[in-house]
């Protein structure tokens, strides 16, 4: 999210804002593991009788704030923040390499797109050339700049991949529209796909660069994108890789710059999940989850919601029901498909992301990473 507009100061602020644990999850148990470093806090009530997995923290040895992260696998991570640094580990987090690009030192690194432990694609954000693009294809070793934004209207926040080949970026509006970035070769090189199926922003509306979720996609051709900013936050919908969206209005607090859906997580073409609020401290968010079985051409407000703004929401691997939501203030978990919610953790984080294999990740402020394990 950029300035924009007579609101222009308080963008600035928001942007300012966002750069600035024992989860006894009753989420089924994934395989065991050797783990390593300690919880965040105890067991909160609910846990799963006997079983349970808790978020176990990973040492990065940074200060780094990392609001990208991409879960390959339970062994390996990576993760994308502020300073330009991106980390990875290949051993479940007991050592994290750093393997951030020279030519991105001071850049606010956002997202994080990974397909394996070698090749990963992240996202830079910030007014004009401060957005781009940079691909690795050795682990972080060496990396090519693909993007550089030369338009100084344009600002971007997020990104997704269908498949190794084919992802999309996104823009807040430029000219009154959404810009979306599109790539057919992993993210070696991108094109500014047409505006004509876009529909007008509203006035103030923007993305939220806060978790690397504002622009989601599941399956070969759906993909989500997330604002707010405006008089209402809305989501919109692409089944044809971004060239002709639809908008949906979504029951998220909004109404002011800090509000809005700042994160979204779809299982498959139809059930997903909206989570944000207002991301100020010690502001409610009454209503800071909604969920959709229509593919997000209706949303509904969750019955019981997170208690307080989040960020970052990842659907639990294999399960129809089980997702994560993240936050500043804490860790909840849903087993009936985002309707009602319970908070099992305080710790802080500001993203979470699942592998196939059951490996879930989050991460966030002051270096902070920590991996779902078995308690």
């Amino acid at each position: 999210m950029r300035a924009m507009g007579k609101s222009k100061s308080m963008r600035r602020a928001v942007l300012v804002g966002l750069c600035g644990a024992a989860l006894a999850a009753a989420v089924p148990t994934a395989p065991a593991t050797a783990t390593t470093g300690t919880t965040t806090s105890t067991a909160g009530p609910g846990a799963a009788p006997g079983k349970g997995l808790s978020w176990r923290l990973k040492d990065s040895g940074t200060d780094a704030r990392f609001r990208g992260l991409a879960a390959v696998s339970r062994d390996t991570a990576w993760v994308a923040g502020t300073k330009g640094t991106v980390l990875r580990t290949s051993d479940g987090g007991r050592t994290w390499r750093d393997v951030s690009p020279p030519e991105g030192a001071g850049l606010e690194l956002r997202d994080v797109e990974a397909f394996d432990g070698r090749r990963a694609v992240v996202l830079a954000i910030g007014e004009g050339e401060a957005s781009r693009v940079l691909r690795t294809d050795d682990g972080g070793a060496t990396w090519t700049e693909s993007f550089r934004n030369t338009d100084a209207k344009a600002f971007y926040d997020c990104m997704t991949f269908f498949d190794r080949r084919h992802g999309l970026a996104m823009s807040d509006p430029v000219d009154g529209k959404y810009r979306i970035l599109s790539t057919a070769d992993g993210g070696r090189s991108w094109k500014v796909l047409p505006s004509a199926g876009m529909p007008a922003a509203l006035e103030g509306e923007a993305g939220f660069a806060a978790s690397g979720q504002c622009l989601v996609a599941s399956g070969p051709r759906d993909v989500w994108l997330a604002t707010g900013g405006a008089a209402r936050a809305r989501v919109l919908h692409s089944a044809d890789r971004g060239l002709t969206w639809t908008a949906t209005d979504a029951p998220i607090p909004a109404g002011d710059p800090a509000r809005g859906v700042f994160g979204l997580a779809f299982r498959d073409r139809t059930h997903g999940i909206a989570a944000g609020g207002d991301y100020r401290p010690g502001q409610a968010s009454p209503e800071a989850a909604a969920v959709t079985g229509d593919g997000g051409r209706t949303w509904t407000p969750a019955g019981r919601p997170p208690p307080a703004y989040r960020s970052g929401v990842a659907w639990f691997p294999h399960s129809r029901a089980t997702a994560l939501a993240v936050g500043p203030t804490g860790t909840d978990v849903t087993r009936d498909g985002g309707r009602s919610w319970r908070t099992v953790d305080a710790g802080s984080f500001d993203t979470v992301d699942c592998a196939a294999d059951r490996g879930c990740w989050a991460s966030g402020e002051k270096g902070r990473i920590a991996r779902l394990e078995p308690r």
